[in-house]
């Protein structure tokens, strides 16, 4: 196996999970989600043969993956929404089951409510927090200022506990 395999390949391990959770909460559908994202491995592979230094695989990868579903949807000629009626199947699964249980409990209200919100606010929210992605590499996957991004994060959290306190 040559160098560029190897790399892509710790590369597709270490980001395989988190872009199916991604691509997941989006297109909401595990068949359709697991074809999404073989997809975005291929392309991926095929753009990281040409050029193998990328500087951030999860920012290269999470972009990918964001192109590739909003051409899903272009193509089914669905609308462009982010659905999240199964957000904790796709929760990480070393999570513990205590933890789980919690979020099992509020899930119905926090799906509700971040379906509500902008699209670009839901990217943020699930990026930040079910993907634990720093600001900075969320703002290179959405071409602003880190300080913007975590404006959107504060924004959005408030939102979020907005449209919560609405559905109590």
């Amino acid at each position: 196996m040559n160098s560029s395999k190897e790399q892509f390949s710790h590369i597709y391990d270490e980001y395989i999970e988190k872009i199916y959770r991604f691509v997941y909460l989006r297109v909401n559908s595990e068949e359709i989600a697991q074809d999404l994202t073989s997809k975005v491995f291929l392309n991926g592979w095929e753009a990281f043969k040409k050029q193998p230094n990328i500087k951030n695989p999860g920012a290269f990868l999470y972009q990918i993956a964001r192109n590739t579903t909003v051409d899903y949807y272009r193509e089914k000629g669905k609308s462009k929404t982010v659905s999240v009626d199964n957000i904790a199947q796709a929760v990480d699964h070393k999570t513990n089951i205590y933890d789980k249980a919690v979020l099992d409990a509020d899930m119905e209200g926090i799906k509700s409510a971040i379906g509500k919100l902008k699209e670009n606010y839901q990217n943020v929210l699930i990026w930040y927090y079910l993907e634990d992605m720093p600001a900075e590499e969320i703002s290179i996957l959405i071409g602003k200022p880190a300080g913007t991004v975590r404006v959107m994060i504060h924004r959005g959290l408030e939102m979020l506990r907005g449209e919560l306190s609405q559905e109590s």
